[in-house]
């Protein structure tokens, strides 16, 4: 069974909507609250398919959760912390890879764990390596079986020093939720600092671990032998945010993003300016909308942060079909997050995919044989297609295709897009547009 979504494209967006804590953040913190002896409490907590996976899984481990989702509040008591059964794991974490940040904590909390084989978007190669190597160094037995992996601590965990040869989000999640707890001091280079990251630090902080974060990309821990709970807020979803950004672009819109926040977006913002959209940031979000002028073509190479996201990337290419001239886009972060394009294409827009590394310095793809630059021409009318959803952000970037193009387009696998945009046909109802959801 695959969701459909019907979609009668070719009317601009026009609306408010609303976006909560980020998606990147907010499993992250509910790993955290493992860590502690006492509750904890988050707040800005998005229904999403990835709070409802990690949610189970830790009342798996007998974390009691109760989550009001009116509210956007979640409480988090680990108090009764337990090794759950393998089949259970396997059975609640489905595709997700999110497990593999557990292991940390319950090495901690209990001495063991165990991860199901993980799935996850089919964007590129995302390999756990970097996450198994932190756990040994730090003094983790890692034990590879059929169907996943067990791991036990026959010792409290011991501080190390380790260099990432890429700042590697996950890896450094890992790091962090590890090394809070463990004896000793640890220092990690080539870290990852996006905000996500930063804001998983005040958590811990607040939960009293010791954490410093230098402008080298070096990041060291203190470790401490307990850790009590938090309350917090999350950030805003800035993925989500420029991805309705994207949409008022692509649709000649004006869509006011409550939640949207600026320091989170700063570098999305230049680049959307740049294209030609306007932006006004305001107390309660920001508002995002096409003047009516003729959109910019523009050069653009993604990266970590503080360069553009790769996860704005793909919405904003189908804006960029809108564009007057040639774009170049050079995908530095994921080596085949272009498999989107093809249904772009099917709908009438003009974009081509190089192994080489257009637009900007040679990045550690280059002469790998990966389609990871694009050059976009506009602009060129989209029309109504059938089209199937590759990945979460690739999804939305083909229904933001669906909404820019004339006639009735038939997006499937449209249940993917739920894992990171909470309520987002709700949204796609307030701005105006014409969808229905169906079933095959």
């Amino acid at each position: 069974m695959s969701d459909i979504l019907y979609v009668n494209g070719g009317t601009p967006l026009h609306g408010t909507i609303t976006v909560r804590g980020a998606k990147n953040f907010v499993s992250k913190a509910m790993v955290a609250s493992l860590l502690g002896e006492t509750p904890s409490r988050l707040s800005n907590v998005p229904l999403i398919r990835d709070v409802e996976v990690v949610s189970g899984l830790l009342d798996l481990h007998g974390v009691a959760v109760h989550y009001d989702t009116a509210a956007g509040v979640l409480d988090l008591d680990p108090s009764n912390v337990e090794t759950a059964h393998v089949a259970d794991i396997d059975a609640h974490a489905g595709s997700s890879r999110i497990p593999i940040l557990l292991c940390g904590p319950l090495l901690h909390r209990l001495g063991e764990a165990f991860i199901p084989d993980l799935g996850g978007c089919a964007i590129g190669d995302r390999p756990i390596n970097y996450h198994l190597d932190i756990l040994r160094q730090f003094g983790a037995v890692v034990d590879k079986r059929a169907g996943g992996i067990h791991l036990r601590a026959p010792r409290r965990l011991q501080g190390t020093k380790i260099s990432l040869p890429y700042p590697s989000v996950g890896a450094t999640e890992q790091l962090l939720l590890t090394a809070v707890r463990a004896e000793g001091i640890t220092e990690l280079s080539g870290a990852a600092i996006e905000p996500e990251i930063m804001d998983l630090i005040a958590v811990l902080q607040k939960m009293g671990a010791i954490i410093s974060v230098d402008t080298d990309r070096v990041i060291r821990i203190e470790g401490v032998e307990r850790l009590v709970g938090y309350h917090h807020r999350a950030l805003g979803d800035r993925i989500e945010a420029a991805s309705w950004a994207s949409a008022a672009l692509a649709t000649g819109g004006d869509i006011m993003v409550k939640g949207a926040t600026q320091p989170e977006m700063m570098t999305f913002l230049n680049t959307f300016r740049k294209v030609g959209g306007q932006f006004d940031v305001l107390d309660d979000g920001i508002r995002f909308w096409h003047p009516g002028d003729k959109l910019n073509s523009i050069v653009l190479e993604t990266d970590v942060h503080p360069g553009f996201m790769t996860d704005w990337q793909q919405p904003l290419v189908v804006a960029l079909t809108q564009a007057s001239g040639l774009s170049i886009v050079h995908e530095t972060v994921y080596e085949n997050r272009f498999g989107f394009t093809n249904s772009l294409t099917k709908m009438g827009a003009t974009i081509q995919v190089y192994k080489e590394c257009l637009g900007g310095a040679a990045c550690r793809f280059g002469q790998r044989n990966f389609n990871h630059s694009a050059v976009i021409s506009g602009p060129t009318p989209l029309r109504a297609a059938d089209i199937t959803v590759p990945d979460l952000r690739g999804g939305f970037s083909h229904l933001i295709a669906s909404l820019a193009a004339q006639g009735r387009s038939t997006v499937r696998g449209i249940d993917l897009i739920d894992r990171g945009y909470e309520f987002f046909q709700d949204k796609l109802a307030a701005l105006g547009a014409d969808v229905e959801r169906g079933c095959s």
